[in-house]
């Protein structure tokens, strides 16, 4: 267990950062947390005290980020830089990782979490990102593959690696899986902006009214809407918009991606089942892609457009 844990801070933290710890009961509900060094982390009686507390019912916590040193508490203000991004899937685990690792948008994650049986956090180790810039890719990870929206602040905290889950009877043991040791940059990840989704026409291309002049992802996207509603070829559309958008850092991944969510989407909202939307997205990819990911990224693109329904629904 310790030495599971001990890989873990000591992949996820340079030397000498300060780190915050955390330890949390249920049953009294108590916190307790912990502001030190990498170094008096990884020492053995250190771990050994924090499997202790683990043994005795606390679940075990790291803040995602390094502190400044100097720091006694785990507010964003205390944040010395931001050197992970992360995303929290706790519904229909196995389905929503699968679409992450098949995804073309995000690069593979550092690490990977099983913190309960289905539920996972992945996380990507990153430099380059401001705190605006994180936020803003936080919502976007959960937009696009069902993670939790709350979970966008530079201070959270993650499980620990080699510790047990205490909220579940058995404990669980909270796995790690290491798929990457590159650090990534801003240019990595190529997810459409929250903006490019916000003015989804209610049905055919009517939209919605608004205060500002619309982006070009926006006006993108009401042309996409209205071309598939009109019955224009959706391989077409995808050659004009990738050609329209050159700008873009990939030009055919951005109007093959807004092509295939506005087509789910219209076939949902026409009251196509969810699995047959798969089929038709599989179909139009199948040729591109390997079968496996074709499948991962079907389901990933109908699930995202069925949220976007429901979200449109429910404004």
């Amino acid at each position: 267990m310790n030495e599971v844990a001990k890989d873990f801070l000591a992949r996820s933290f340079a030397p000498g950062s300060t780190i915050a710890l955390l330890l949390r009961t249920e049953n009294p509900s108590k916190t307790v947390q912990r502001v030190v060094t990498l170094e008096q982390a990884l020492a053995p009686r250190y771990l050994g005290w924090l499997a202790y507390q683990n043994h005795s019912g606390a679940n075990v916590y790291a803040a995602a980020n390094p502190l400044r040193s100097g720091s006694r508490k785990r507010t964003k203000e205390c944040i010395a830089s931001i050197q992970h991004l992360y995303l929290d899937i706790d519904e229909d685990g196995d389905a929503r990782l699968a679409a992450l690792r098949a995804s073309d948008g995000v690069p593979v994650p550092s690490a990977i979490l099983s913190t309960s049986p289905g539920k996972y956090q992945a996380l990507w180790r990153v430099e380059g990102f401001d705190f605006a810039m994180q936020e803003d890719m936080l919502k976007r990870l959960a937009s696009a593959f069902g993670g939790d929206p709350a979970c966008t602040d530079c201070n959270r905290v993650l499980r620990i690696p080699g510790f047990f889950n205490r909220k579940y009877s058995p404990a669980h043991c909270v796995a790690v899986e290491y798929s990457s040791n590159s650090t990534y940059t801003p240019a990595d990840f190529r997810l459409p902006v929250m903006s490019e989704f916000a003015a989804v026409p209610q049905r055919g291309n009517a939209r919605h009214s608004s205060g500002h002049k619309d982006s070009h992802s926006e006006q993108d996207w009401a042309w996409a809407c209205a071309q598939l509603a009109g019955g224009a070829d959706a391989k077409k559309l995808t050659r004009i918009l990738a050609e329209r958008r050159a700008d873009k850092p990939t030009p055919l991944y951005y109007a093959q991606r807004t092509i295939d969510v506005a087509s789910a989407r219209q076939w949902l909202l026409e009251g196509m089942p969810f699995e047959d939307v798969l089929t038709m997205l599989k179909f139009r990819r199948e040729n591109d892609l390997p079968a496996s990911l074709c499948c991962a990224r079907s389901r990933e693109i109908a699930t995202t457009a069925q949220r976007m329904i429901r979200h449109t629904k429910s404004a």
